[in-house]
């Protein structure tokens, strides 16, 4: 991740009104406090465990009534049910969806990220608006898988 890239994700986090944002993969650890007035930020290039950073609790999680899936968002950023705004959802309530099938595409720093299903199964609920604003962990769908 260069300058550029950091200044964009600061930007946008400033944009959507985050006041906290943590990132870590193999090579980077990037935690980010935005206040009224001032933008804190600490970067260390240190390893991070992989298995440490996919047990992270989504932030939105509910207590579970049935067997569900949740589909997660793994970034900060725009959330869009369709491939352009003339096309058809990728996917519906009720619909069947098989793992890698795309369901949905997250908007970051001006980059289009599918969101694939991790699970077969039937989507039983969409959980955020067209063009709505995503945190990192936040639920996208829920699949009751099959």
């Amino acid at each position: 991740m260069d300058l550029e890239q950091i200044e964009a994700l600061l930007c946008l986090l400033k944009e959507q009104e985050v006041s906290e944002f943590s990132f870590e993969n193999e090579a980077l650890s990037l935690n980010v406090k935005l206040g009224p007035d001032v933008v804190q930020g600490v970067l260390a290039a240190a390893p991070v465990p992989v298995a440490a950073a996919a047990a992270t609790a989504p932030l939105d999680a509910p207590a579970p009534t049935e067997d569900l899936h949740t589909v997660s968002s793994p970034m900060v950023g725009t959330f869009y049910r369709k491939p352009k705004p003339e096309s058809p959802a990728f996917v519906e309530v009720g619909q069947t969806v098989q793992r890698g099938q795309v369901v949905c595409i997250i908007e970051a720093m001006k980059l289009m990220n599918e969101i694939e299903a991790d699970e077969d199964g039937i989507v039983v609920s969409i959980e955020v608006d067209d063009a709505q604003p995503v945190q990192f962990g936040q639920a996208l769908v829920r699949i009751r898988p099959s």
